[in-house]
């Protein structure tokens, strides 16, 4: 699957939500795209790793991190997860580690930028509901399609 945000935005002009650009590319998938996971969660990654530990299916799991500045969310642990458990991606409202290793793996990965800290792990936090940021809310079961160009919403799949 080819995936081209601006040309998914030629063809469903009106019907895709585009988000505010934000998001750097850390993953080895540069371009990817799938149906939405949510977390929200605030400097603690319990919940990333238990919904990265099942099996994606190809999903993209968007995280609002409330974009946190001052630990990270996914390192290369949790992305290696990710990859062997078929997620197509993660966005990450907030920021990452291990960015390095990440760039080898097979799974798209966006954030606002790296952080060498890890999280705490309390395990608080909500899955599955919807979550805004960037002027857009990500509903689980939407879509989402990502690339060098940006991050585009749809509420039906479009490839």
């Amino acid at each position: 699957m080819v995936i081209q945000t601006a040309d998914l935005c030629d063809a469903n002009e009106g019907k895709v939500r585009i988000v505010s650009p934000m998001f750097r590319s850390y993953g080895g998938r540069p371009a990817f795209g799938g149906p939405i996971a949510t977390l929200k969660v605030f400097e603690d990654n319990s919940l990333v790793r238990k919904a990265l530990e099942t099996d994606g299916h190809g999903q993209v799991l968007v995280i609002d991190g409330g974009g946190s500045m001052r630990c990270a969310l996914v390192g290369d642990q949790l992305a290696q997860l990710g990859v062997a458990n078929g997620w197509a991606g993660v966005i990450v409202y907030g920021c990452i580690r291990d960015s390095k290793a990440i760039g080898t793996m097979d799974l798209g990965v966006f954030a606002l930028g790296t952080h060498p800290l890890k999280s705490i792990k309390k395990g608080a936090g909500d899955t599955d509901i919807p979550i805004t940021f960037g002027g857009v809310s990500f509903v689980p079961g939407q879509y989402v399609y990502a690339d060098e160009d940006g991050v585009v919403v749809s509420e039906i799949p479009l490839l």
